[in-house]
């Protein structure tokens, strides 16, 4: 027999049992976003490289070593999606999206990364994400903290913080940067080589920097709020009063950056210590200027993106991912001529009842294997049908999950008593 071949590296199957956990994620994400006025945007998960090298920034570990990219046949270099908010704003620019209009958009999807895989970190990942344009102040920024507390809310999850912070303008987070460089330039032998190479480039990501050697310095470093102009002190404040006012509870950090390029202004991420290493659940903030960047218009956006098997690892382990049935209903056979008779009777039952599920037994085998089959598939009810059922024009059934007496029921009534017997 031929060598299996395993899943790559650092991707991952979601097998028939992890569904129910997904379905609710993403069920009660879509519902909760489109209750808000959230419309949904699905775009390609491969781009033109240059595209993330334009948004992300060519000099960022993402671009660098993290993105999965090749040529094409026609010589041009394409990349899987590493992140959807360049791929959604290139996107609404092809379609005129963007042009003197507002927009609240949404999506969810895989990613890819090139990283190290270890618990909730994968090459290929899933996220849910929010994205708007066309909306300058710090309200629609709440609005999106709001969105993502209700959905813990919605999801039973608990042990979720909110981090904040303001970058402040361009400008602002252009003075701040030379700071920044003035300051590490004269501790560079205490910098680590990731950490020298971002000080020309960026060098905000330094304060992002996980090594644990270099955080007494980081905590030393110029602070981002004594560079705020009056403006940006006052977009802040007026986001802080939204999340007073409407009781979600956070904490200013001040070297949250967060590592992408193309932040602005506020800046957020939900983390938990329930994963580990891997706090963050949710990050966003604002990005005025990647429209521009990526060849429209100046305009306003901001948005965020979730993690989705971080938060499918929250829901096992705070116990909140719904054990499914694979059936409602398993239809039995037995006798001459029942086999086309059973499919008859299941698709009458299916017209009547779109979301029942209704597994109809396939492949032979005697009764008591069929029994089997029907028990072990998580239906609350058999319905079985032989040759005296067929000549009676009745079905039996037999419960179960319950003590109950089976019962034999007209075929016309069928439909009636499992959508009483299913409430």
């Amino acid at each position: 027999m031929a060598d299996q071949l395993p899943v790559i590296r650092g991707m991952h199957d979601i097998l028939p049992a992890d569904m129910p956990a997904w379905y609710r994620l993403e069920d009660e994400y879509r519902m909760l976003v489109e209750s808000y006025g959230y419309r949904q945007i699905r775009t390609p998960i491969i781009e033109k490289t240059a595209l993330f090298a334009r948004s992300i920034g060519v000099v960022t570990d993402i671009v660098e070593k993290e993105m999965y990219s090749f040529d094409d046949r026609n010589g041009d270099s394409l990349s899987l999606r590493p992140e959807n908010t360049a791929s959604v704003v290139r996107a609404g620019l092809q379609a005129g999206l963007l042009h003197d209009q507002q927009q609240r958009l949404w999506y969810c999807g895989p990613m890819f990364r090139h990283e190290r895989p270890q618990k909730g970190r994968y090459r290929q990942f899933h996220q849910l994400g929010a994205e708007t344009f066309g909306i300058s102040g710090a309200d629609i920024e709440a609005e999106l903290i709001l969105l993502a507390a209700r959905f813990w809310k919605r999801l039973g999850l608990d042990e979720i913080d909110l981090q904040i912070n303001s970058l402040g303008s361009s400008q602002c987070r252009q003075r701040y940067r030379g700071l920044l460089v003035e300051y590490f330039r004269d501790h560079h032998s205490e910098l680590d080589e990731d950490s020298r190479r971002r000080l020309e480039s960026n060098p905000l990501r330094i304060l992002d920097s996980k090594n644990s050697d270099m955080q007494t310095l980081i905590e030393a470093a110029p602070a981002m709020r004594d560079s705020l102009d009056a403006e940006s002190r006052d977009h802040f404040s007026e986001l802080t009063d939204i999340l007073d006012q409407t009781g979600v509870s956070y904490q200013v950090n001040q070297r949250l950056v967060r590592g992408l390029d193309y932040y602005c202004h506020t800046v957020f991420e939900w983390v938990t210590e329930t994963l580990g290493a891997q706090g963050t659940v949710c990050g966003g903030g604002r990005y005025d200027g990647l429209v521009e960047q990526l060849g429209g218009k100046p305009n306003f956006a901001a948005g965020f993106s979730m993690g989705s098997e971080r938060l499918i690892s929250m829901l096992i382990d705070q116990q909140l991912a719904p054990a499914e049935a694979d059936c409602d209903v398993y239809l039995l056979m037995r006798g001459t001529g029942s086999v086309a008779r059973s499919q008859q009777l299941a698709e009458s039952i299916r017209d009547r009842m779109p979301r029942l599920k209704l597994v109809v037994h396939a492949g032979a085998g005697s009764f008591k294997s069929q029994m089997r089959k029907a028990d072990k598939s998580g239906a609350q009810v058999a319905i079985i049908l032989g040759e005296s059922e067929m000549a009676a024009g009745t079905v039996t059934l037999k419960f179960l999950r319950q003590q109950r007496q089976q019962a034999e029921v007209p075929q016309a009534e069928i439909v009636t008593r499992l959508a009483a017997l299913l409430e």
